[in-house]
């Protein structure tokens, strides 16, 4: 079933989606309240940068992600970006969620609800760019957040762009994105186990204390694929755990390290996990015991 497109938003106004409802409801007004603001109907003034917010809910966005959006602007708007208040902000910090809509599409960095009219004035103004916020993310991907900085610093470049959709699934999607090591390719797949014939790969007891379930994507087509790209191939609405991507790195290292991505927290932020803790790593995202930050 389609979604709605979004609406196109004025020239100067910045779109913000709600994508939680509760029995048809919109629970964004206490994000909107920390928001601050004067409230003109469907539109916000944000502070003296003179940005202008553009409210927009619709039931049917009900737990889309930030990866999800970009395949929903409607035609002919520009808006080199959208304001998502989903779960997390809702239920969690107000951290609103920014996606880029324009250099990555898909990718997101969150953002305090108090600071959003400063970070928006600087976008808008070209003081500040996407990849800046990217740069600047603590390691729960929160722009110049009060944790430590992430240990392995999220890509903010791309090799290529037109990549397929990626299959849905609700299991671990593995992702090979290097093929210049065939041998490195077989090495994994050997670690992950013999496969059971329809593409899900079990990995052995002797790797971890938690089974991982893995749909193996061996396909050039996702060769140079990047994380910032990942969040926006994978079906809306689809419960894939997590992605992670089978690189030059993994291929190297004998621990075969994963390069995970986020697709729900902060959509595209990435971190490398041994093959022997990606199960254990799936199955705590899965059960929501911790956030992907815990991990970076």
């Amino acid at each position: 079933m389609p979604y709605p497109k979004l609406p196109v938003p004025a020239p100067g106004e910045v779109l913000v989606i709600c994508a939680c409802y509760e029995e048809g409801r919109a629970q964004w007004d206490e994000v909107l309240r920390a928001l601050g603001g004067r409230r003109e109907g469907d539109t916000v003034a944000l502070g003296d940068g003179g940005v202008r917010l553009r409210l927009a809910e619709n039931p049917r966005w009900d737990f889309l992600h930030g990866g999800n959006f970009p395949a929903l602007v409607g035609e002919g708007s520009a808006a080199p970006l959208a304001v998502i208040v989903d779960i997390s902000a809702v239920y969690g910090s107000p951290d609103v969620l920014l996606v880029d809509l324009r250099d990555i599409p898909g990718r997101g960095v969150r953002v305090p609800a108090m600071a959003l009219g400063h970070v928006l004035t600087e976008l808008l103004g070209g003081s500040l760019h996407f990849d800046d916020l990217v740069r600047g993310m603590d390691r729960f991907g929160v722009y110049q957040g009060a944790n430590d900085a992430p240990a392995v610093p999220t890509p903010t470049t791309v090799v290529r762009t037109g990549f397929p959709r990626l299959p849905a699934c609700d299991v671990t999607l593995l992702v090979r994105t290097d093929f210049s090591d065939d041998r490195g390719w077989r090495a994994l797949l050997a670690a992950l186990g013999e496969s059971d014939g329809d593409g899900q790969l079990p990995m052995g007891e002797e790797f971890s204390d938690v089974d991982m379930c893995a749909l193996v994507v061996d396909d050039r087509r996702f060769a140079h694929l990047q994380p910032g790209q990942v969040p926006a191939l994978v079906p809306p609405a689809e419960h894939t755990t997590m992605v992670a991507l089978a690189d030059a790195a993994t291929m190297a290292d004998p621990a075969h390290p994963l390069f995970v991505v986020d697709l729900y927290d902060t959509p595209g932020q990435a971190t490398r996990i041994p093959l022997a803790e990606a199960g254990l790593m799936a199955v705590n995202l899965e059960l929501a015991n911790v956030d992907f930050g815990d991990f970076v």
